[in-house]
């Protein structure tokens, strides 16, 4: 039962999308041939097949309708009556008893010293640990060998070969789904029941210890529902993300290590930005989400905010490309600023499904003058909305935003001078790893994800599964800042721009149920969208604004040639004067980031005075927002405002 409310967003991190904290930037540029017309593609490791994806997310939508309307509500009420030790106690108490299932399948999988260490495993927890609710065997470093039927049919060979989504249980396959019916049939806890039949005689109850086959399968669910809930609400398109990941999940095939070839520091220190995330688990669950009218739409943006007892600053947060605002970066951020005395407001990015169908004016996101000026538009309707809950609540305001965010921030700061009221004005500015020149954006984005070109094409479609492999690995290990990841340069710039890949999918589908232009060969179908998914991934950023963004623009009369101004609306320089009369901007960025160019460097350097900008010779593009002195630098860059 515990598959579905895995955190999914841990175990599945760049697989499933929940790098959103990398999403940066794209450019404008519109020239040349389609990804998908030329000789030479990266072409992605094909999932399970899907065949009955409607029936899937059907099954996608009553799962997350049980967590968020029956798990998640009385796990709260769970976890306050039943403590922390007391919960892992029980789910201690649980693994251990399903040790012969284990032992089965190590057996079985000829596993001899996965056989015994759970042994050694379960008779010290037996007996040292008390029946097993103190996990002593770990404390004692005996490794665990987790082993199910599943695995084993695989290691059989058996390969599957049609993706199911079952009720409540979650994702799996028709092998799995025969695994888990022999793990059931394994697990000593099914055969304990509340009630004693004999034939002649009356039901007879054996009283509440055997309710604890129950409890110990909810109490598995009380402490991941919170973030499984998130990660199904803050994704497009959750589903298509954990049907991809669990493919590798659970390929059950061991991933070779070895980094063949040299490793790009710049783009493992951008990997290294899942390290920046919320320190109080229970953080998010104090924000509230409320929604905005639009003006311009009609339609109601929700947003996300955490507000202290007083009057205090408010810091509007505005995350990178494509994210939502409850991404784990945009709540990192959001709780860092909470912490040290402001209040935190999250929007979603004008790049998110979510900004896109509700506050935008245009049918898809290219153009930074529109992008921005909705942005802005949609946060004075927030700010007016916060005002009118909480008056006299709302101090001083500050504009936050990282990545393609940061680049947003700037653009209304450049132009805040000739922003006529009633648009929201701001006390602060500050942009964290802004991007420069979006069309610089475009070619590395383009060429992260073009990465794996490098190598051989007999080796290719190996060496991604491979990679793939080796994440799905790491998410069950404890990584920290200081870890080493194992991946060349070809694999760490793949990560990053595969990331970028999904989002842009995610737009192009989002743009094109609500405008389609007729560019796409395949129907837009809701609940069956792989046909359609895998057409749009073979468009790369430059084909994006080359097929949709600049034919949009021609229709809507935007000033010839339209590719070029969309390339000059996406350049900071083009709002210089503004930039440098403006002096509440605050600039934080690393030197080595893959999205800035020593010109662009320059053009910071020569635009904003040294109390304006600060630079940090390392951290790849956002890479080191988990490091105090950074965190001191974005603190740093509010200060002033609290007054």
């Amino acid at each position: 039962m515990s598959n579905f409310f895995k955190p999914v967003g841990r175990w599945a991190w760049p697989l499933a999308g929940v790098f959103s904290m990398l999403l940066a930037v794209q450019g404008a540029e519109a020239e040349g041939t389609a990804t998908n017309a030329a000789a030479e593609r990266v072409v992605l490791p094909a999932s399970v097949p899907d065949p009955i994806e409607p029936f899937n997310r059907v099954m996608w939508g009553f799962n997350k309708g049980v967590m968020i309307g029956v798990i998640q509500p009385t796990s709260r009420v769970y976890r306050f009556i039943v403590v922390k030790p007391v919960r892992t106690g029980i789910a201690n108490f649980g693994r251990n008893l399903t040790y012969p299932g284990r032992l089965i399948n190590n057996l079985l999988q000829e596993k001899w010293r996965g056989a015994r260490d759970e042994t050694k495993g379960f008779l010290v927890n037996s007996s040292v640990g008390v029946l097993g609710f103190f996990d002593v065997g770990t404390r004692w470093q005996i490794p665990r060998s987790d082993a199910d039927f599943g695995q084993t049919f695989g290691q059989w060979g058996w390969r599957p070969g049609c993706f199911i989504m079952l009720p409540i249980f979650g994702p799996s396959n028709e092998r799995d789904t025969v695994g888990l019916a022999a793990d059931t049939a394994a697990n000593p806890l099914l055969y304990i029941s509340p009630y004693k039949l004999v034939a002649g005689e009356p039901l007879t109850y054996l009283g509440p210890y055997s309710y604890f086959t129950y409890a110990v399968m909810y109490n598995g669910l009380s402490d991941s529902v919170d973030e499984t809930v998130r990660f199904a609400e803050s994704e497009a398109d959750p589903y298509s993300e954990v049907q991809y990941a669990w493919t590798f999940v659970r390929a059950n095939r061991v991933a070779d290590f070895q980094v063949k070839g040299e490793q790009d520091p710049v783009s493992l220190e951008t990997l290294q930005s899942v390290f920046f995330s919320y320190q109080d688990p229970t953080f998010p669950d104090k924000g509230r989400t409320t929604s905005a009218l639009m003006p311009a739409t009609g339609k109601s943006l929700k947003f996300t905010y955490w507000l202290q007892p007083g009057n205090a600053p408010v810091v509007y947060i505005i995350p990178g490309l494509g994210a939502h605002r409850m991404e784990k970066t945009a709540i990192a951020m959001a709780e860092l600023v909470y912490k040290h005395g402001y209040s935190a407001v999250c929007v979603s990015s004008p790049f998110n499904p979510e900004f896109m169908e509700q506050a935008s004016t245009a049918a898809l996101p290219a153009y930074l003058p529109v992008d921005g000026h909705d942005l802005q538009v949609a946060l004075t309707a927030v700010d007016h909305h916060m005002h009118a809950m909480y008056p006299g609540r709302v101090g001083t305001k500050t504009l936050l935003g990282y990545s393609m965010g940061a680049a947003e921030v700037l653009y209304i700061a450049g132009t805040a001078a000739t922003n006529a009221a009633p648009l929201v004005k701001f006390d602060r500015y500050v942009a964290i790893s802004p991007p420069v020149r979006m069309i610089h954006g475009v070619d590395r984005l383009d060429e992260f994800y073009q990465a794996p070109l490098g190598w051989p094409a007999g080796e290719r479609t190996t060496n991604i599964e491979n990679t793939f492999l080796k994440v799905a690995a790491l998410s069950q290990t404890k990584l920290t800042p200081q870890s080493s990841l194992p991946f060349s340069a070809i694999e760490s710039q793949f990560l990053v721009g595969l990331v970028f890949r999904f989002a842009l999918r995610d737009m192009i589908y989002s743009s094109q149920q609500r405008h389609n232009q007729g560019v796409l060969d395949h129907r837009l179908l809701g609940i069956r969208r792989n046909p359609a998914y895998q057409e749009i991934l073979q468009y790369s950023f430059r084909d994006y604004f080359a097929s949709f963004a600049v034919p949009y623009y021609q229709s809507q009369g935007l000033a010839t040639p339209v590719a070029e101004t969309l390339k000059k609306g996406g350049d900071l320089r083009t709002y210089e004067a503004g930039l440098r009369a403006n002096p509440a901007i605050r600039i934080i960025a690393n030197e080595n980031d893959f999205l800035l160019t020593d010109e662009d460097l320059g053009w910071l350097r020569a635009t904003f005075p040294a109390d304006q900008l600060k630079l940090f010779p390392q951290g790849g593009h956002l890479g080191n927002l988990s490091n105090p002195t950074v965190q001191q630098a974005i603190l740093g860059a509010l200060a002033g405002t609290n007054r």
